[in-house]
């Protein structure tokens, strides 16, 4: 598989066509910033399909969506191969801390390196805006997705964390 990103740099990773067979074709997987509205309800999909570790809640609507791509839009990414969106993450930087959210690929194409594709360019992203520490929120029961972040050398954090509806 060739990934690109729309910044045109390229990044290896292995994938195939067809999962039975033996010969590895390559694919190109192509990492770009999400469009609004076009990908919304794509990603929604992937989102609502993804399993128990993302949660949708009203900060998912489009109008929320909207919002938050006022901030920081290019912090927003879709994995996409042969125009179908497979893949997203979405990111927030306030100035100080980073924050990732919805990391999410479609089952079919999971452990293949997509998310670590997504998460490897958000990364990018962020430095280059000066951010030096992200955090993420994982339920606990999610064990799938708390192997995947330690592997990549994430560290669980022994806090408590709060929320607060304010409308």
């Amino acid at each position: 598989m060739m990934a690109s990103t729309d910044a045109g740099r390229s990044l290896l990773a292995r994938m195939t066509n067809d999962r039975s067979s033996t010969e590895a074709a390559p694919i190109t997987i192509s990492i770009r910033q999400f469009r609004y509205p076009e990908d919304y309800l794509s990603v929604l999909q992937l989102w609502q399909e993804a399993g128990p570790g993302i949660h949708i809640r009203r900060s998912d609507q489009p109008g929320e969506i909207a919002k938050k791509l006022q901030r920081d839009p290019d912090l927003f990414l879709v994995a996409e191969m042969d125009h179908l969106v497979i893949g997203s993450v979405l990111g927030g930087f306030d100035g100080r801390r980073g924050m990732m959210y919805h990391l999410a690929v479609a089952a079919f194409y999971r452990y293949q390196g997509i998310g670590a594709l997504l998460m490897e360019e958000l990364e990018r992203r962020l430095r280059a805006k000066g951010c030096i520490r992200y955090y993420l929120l994982v339920t606990r029961e999610n064990q799938e997705a708390i192997r995947f972040y330690e592997t990549r050398g994430w560290e669980r954090l022994e806090l408590f964390t709060y929320a607060k509806d304010l409308a």
